[in-house]
């Protein structure tokens, strides 16, 4: 395919050739959407041409079965002199294996010897350049901050590099692109290698539409292979046009440069025919006509491309001039103990030996170096008085210096490898070193033993793969630990440097269904340790491979760029040795078995030898020395599971000062929170998010899970789920890395890079809560860590969630990281989240709530900092009895108060009246007593003896109260009257 102009803005046309489909085709992309149409004479503008400059094809078959042959000019835009249409051969027409279509007589010829055909098939296995029909496209950043970082990807495409191609090292998208056209069902096979899971690398087929074909993902997306191994991926095709993609984009978090995909021997079943031969490759030939493959050239035989005969040779095709040796031909290497128990330094030249040594300015191969003794056996061994080491016996033990021993009872056998003296290369490991362009240093040993140390070999080339293998069969944990449920089976330990001026790299990696990279170091490192803890039982393989320059040449230039390893050490080994024997329960079991495990939760005390349960609220620490200090207590505000193996937070905390006592139960925010941050870019503008998922409550059962999607296809999405792939992160707080769909051409967003931030519960913090709580900002801390150290966090890496209380916020609540830190961290290693939410509040209780006086209502004290817990009680509505009494006593006394004082009123004012009338009487009579003649009487009315004798007869009767008062009243009248001072006739009364 050759790319053309720009049509406008995401639009690109270009020719793509179809074998076996007989038309070049036109086409136009424009977005994710491809459009197609024939080229026509139209399109061309017509000038002379010869016999030499057209070649013909087949148009489509039309409907009847039947079809064109047509000339087509080699350079656009030449028509004149072409040969007319012709009638082509049938639809349903083939070729043999062996056989080409001759389009002039369109009839199949047998390929001429040096070539081959598969008849129905083609096959790609030489890349000096790309072959025809081949187009590489690299798609444009345009989801960047910047438009300008799409220009970035003009440079980026894939490279042929001889015997394989070779995909982009950045961040763009370059898709190599192949168009086929089948005339029954077929299939496509190639071979691949992909061993780094920061360059994504997917296989999917379209058709003439531009519609992704089904295809399941572990078809879709490949696997990562282990460094210098092919794997071969086929996949089925349907008949017709299928547009086949060959698709790779690096994922760059940094400045670390991708190892890039390699592709090889791509076959393709179900054409109609070919319209030429392949040529045979070099060191390969085809002596007949008509053949289907081409075979390799003998030994001592070489032979070019396109040959039908092998040239003895001394293994070359062409002679150069050899060289002069010099101190990058030879290597140094330690000789194996002999019988007199020595061993010594010789040197070696480095095979095959081109260089002459012989000639001026060469340099001779040192002398071998003196005899010296051999180094002790490593732990688990023992020297029977011969020249290798050899196992201890089951049940036994040795430190390497002395014989094997016996366990003895209450013990048992710790089993596991530990090499520290490299004398011989152990039984279980293997060297090897591979280059992926060439066998050079095939038959080489990629790594050579040093006494102390195991070092990187010579190697053929500067960018060769030098490899180290170690093979354990599986993991056993001690009896005296065989119930544990922990997570950890074994682990294994090395001490290392590299010594570098070159950009060299070292890659520890772990091979099991797949190979993960476990980490890596690039350049000269100090020596240091590294330990990788296994966490699933089974067969496992971890390899070292060492590679100076990833920069292939001819030269070799950095020869003393080296690494060493100094021990080894991989502990529960179920084929290992045993240097030592640990305490363990006394035998309560068969005469077979010297020790009983303990139960789980369960230490070893180490005077008595017995199993004891750790105390409540413990965790049982792996590794440690037998006794109770193997029993760690959980952090604050933490418990321990059932077996002692977890610390874990149940979400109840309770916290006291003063008479103040708050409650907390976080189960309302659920066991897992999660929070999408982002977006970020990286330098070439890839946008990604981060993603953390937040586990609070709960133990194994209610872990986080971070998961990846594009390197661990060999699960179901059920397991993944559940955290159960090899690449699956299940702890208390974890990360992934989250590459959206949109912009990069993916169905679904793909999830990688996911690291444990906290696997270990450390508690919770509330020294300030009741001064938060009257800030309004009343929080609990969590504080979680994982111990596992990395090359950026010695002391691992840790993780503080603060649960803030905010009533306006959801039950779920939002989790948020610090603003100055938008990745969660500032320095890589520390993690800070802050979770807020109304189910951080504390629970309510009956001090959260007061009763309004005056009625029975209860409401809540403001502001309300509480949520759950105790609930108002209800509003009741009582007869008011105790205060009615009270009521109708005051009243009854009123009323009795008012009546008395009105009926003495009353009376008062009747007697007052009376006292007035007979008053005046008495003046009256005097006045006449003195002017006119007086009466016999003192003029006293009719009827009023009878009230003096009423009043005679008041008085006399039995005293009442009412005739107790009428008397006090007839006294004061009485006293009254006899008050009053009379004068007799000349002046009246004087008052």
């Amino acid at each position: 395919m050759t790319q053309g102009s720009d049509l406008g803005r995401g639009l690109l046309w270009c020719g793509i050739y179809l074998p076996g489909f007989g038309l070049h085709l036109l086409l136009l992309c424009l977005g994710s959407r491809l459009l197609w149409r024939p080229i026509s004479y139209a399109d061309v503008v017509c000038v002379y041409v010869g016999q030499n400059d057209y070649y013909y094809e087949y148009t489509e078959c039309d409907s009847t079965g039947s079809r064109w042959r047509v000339a087509i000019p080699q350079t656009p835009g030449a028509c004149t002199g072409l040969p007319e249409p012709v009638r082509g051969t049938e639809c349903t027409f083939s070729c043999e294996a062996g056989e080409f279509l001759e389009m002039s007589a369109q009839e199949c010829t047998q390929c001429a010897a040096g070539s081959y055909s598969l008849g129905s098939g083609i096959r790609f296995d030489q890349w000096d350049s790309m072959p025809a029909g081949f187009s590489s496209l690299a798609t444009s950043l345009d989801n960047g901050p910047q438009g300008d970082d799409r220009l970035t990807c003009n440079s980026s495409s894939w490279v042929p590099q001889g015997n394989y191609l070779e995909s982009n090292r950045d961040e763009c998208m370059v898709s190599l692109i192949y168009a086929v056209h089948l005339k029954k069902q077929g299939s496509i096979s190639f071979e691949y290698q992909y061993p780094d899971k920061n360059l994504l690398f997917e296989f999917f087929i379209q058709n003439d539409q531009c519609q992704e074909m089904d295809q399941s993902a572990d078809k879709k997306w490949l696997k990562l292979t282990s460094h210098g191994e092919w794997a071969t991926h086929t996949v089925n095709l349907k008949s017709g046009t299928n547009i086949l993609y060959w698709r790779t984009g690096g994922v760059l978090m940094g400045t670390k440069v991708v190892k890039p995909v390699l592709l090889k021997n791509v076959q393709i079943e179900g054409v109609a025919y070919t319209s030429e031969c392949f040529p045979c490759k070099p060191g390969t030939f085809s002596r007949v006509p008509g053949s289907s493959s081409c075979d390799s050239c003998p030994r001592d035989t070489y032979s070019g491309r396109g040959a039908s005969s092998c040239t003895p040779s001394e293994g070359s095709g062409v002679c150069k001039a050899r060289p002069p040796c010099s101190r990058k031909d030879y290597f140094q290497i330690h000789t194996a103990c002999g019988s007199d128990g020595k061993t010594q330094v010789i040197y070696k030249w480095i095979e095959p030996r081109i260089c002459l040594e012989d000639v001026a300015g060469a340099e001779k191969l040192p002398p071998s170096g003196e005899r010296e003794p051999c180094p002790p056996c490593n732990p688990g061994f023992y020297n029977n008085d011969t020249a290798t080491c050899s196992p201890c016996p089951p049940g036994t033990f040795s430190d390497g210096k002395k014989a094997c021993e016996r366990c003895p009872a209450g013990t048992e056998p710790v089993l596991g490898y530990e090499y520290k003296w490299w004398n011989v290369l152990p039984a279980n490991m293997k060297t090897s070193c591979f280059n992926v362009g060439n066998s050079k240093c095939d038959s080489m040993n990629g790594w050579e033993v040093a006494r102390d140390h195991i070092q990187s070999g010579a190697g053929g080339s500067d960018n060769d793969y030098l490899i180290l293998n170690i093979h354990v069969p599986g993991f056993k944990l001690p009896m005296s630990m065989s119930s544990h449920s922990g997570t950890e089976c074994g682990r294994i330990t090395f001490e290392f440097e590299t010594v570098c001026t070159a950009d060299c790299e070292l890659y520890f990696m772990m091979v099991r269904r797949s190979t993960t990279v476990v980490e890596s170091w690039e350049g000269s490192k100090t020596r240091q340790s590294y330990t990788h803890v296994m966490t699933q039982n089974g067969s496992v393989s971890y390899t070292w491979a060492f590679q100076r320059t990833n920069q292939p040449s001819d030269v070799r230039r950095y020869v003393n760029d080296v690494v060493r390893i100094f021990s080894i050490s991989v502990s529960n080994a179920v084929d290992g040795v045993s240097s030592k024997c640990r305490a363990c329960a006394l035998s309560g079991q068969a005469s077979s078995s010297l020790c009983v495990p303990c139960p789980p939760g369960h230490y070893i005390d180490s005077q008595t030898n017995q199993c004891t349960e750790c105390p409540s609220n413990t965790r049982l620490l792996p590794h440690t020395t037998p006794g109770p200090d193997a029993c760690r207590p959980c952090g604050p505000g933490s418990k321990s599971d059932k077996v002692h193996s977890l610390c874990y937070s149940d979400c109840h905390f309770t916290h006291t000062e003063g008479n103040v006592t708050l409650s907390f139960d976080f189960s309302l925010l659920g066991s897992v929170g999660s929070l999408m941050n982002g977006p970020s870019f990286t330098s070439k503008g890839t946008k990604y998010y981060r993603q953390f998922n937040i586990s609070l409550c709960g133990g194994q059962s209610h872990m986080a899970v971070c998961t990846d999607n594009v390197t661990d296809l060999s699960i179901t999405d059920s397991q993944r789920e559940r955290g159960e792939g090899a690449n699956a992160v299940k702890t208390f707080i974890c990360q992934s890395t989250i590459i959206p769909a949109i912009g990069r051409g993916f169905h679904t967003a793909l999830s990688s890079q996911s690291i444990n931030l906290a696997d270990t519960f450390l508690g919770d913090q509330r020294n300030s809560v009741l001064y938060r709580l009257f800030s309004f900002m009343l929080a609990v801390i969590l504080l979680a860590s994982s111990f596992e150290e990395t090359s950026s966090c010695e002391s691992g890496r840790s993780a503080v969630v603060t649960l803030r209380c905010n009533p306006e916020k959801s039950t779920k609540g939002e989790i948020s990281v610090p603003s100055q830190c938008p990745a969660g961290t500032c320095d890589g290693c520390t993690f800070n989240f802050l979770w807020e939410s109304s189910g951080a509040c504390p629970t309510c209780t009956e001090s959260d709530y007061h009763r309004i006086e005056g009625d029975i209502l209860y409401v809540w004290t403001e502001p309300k900092l509480c949520m759950g817990g105790v609930s108002l009680p209800e509003k009741k509505t009582l007869p008011c009895e105790g205060v009615e009494v009270w009521i109708r006593l005051g009243a009854g006394l009123a009323a009795f108060t008012a009546v008395l004082l009105i009926s003495l009123t009353c009376y008062f004012w009747k007697k007052n009246k009376r006292l007035e009338y007979k008053y005046s009487r008495l003046v009256m009579s005097a006045n006449k007593e003195c002017e006119m003649p007086g009466a016999d009487s003192c003029a006293v009315m009719e009827g009023e003896d009878n009230e003096g004798d009423m009043e005679d007869e008041v008085v006399y009767t039995k005293p009442s109260l009412l005739g107790k008062l009428k008397a006090i009243a007839s006294k004061v009248r009485w006293t009254l009257v006899d008050s009053f001072p009379f004068s007799k006739c000349s002046s009246g009364l004087d008052l």
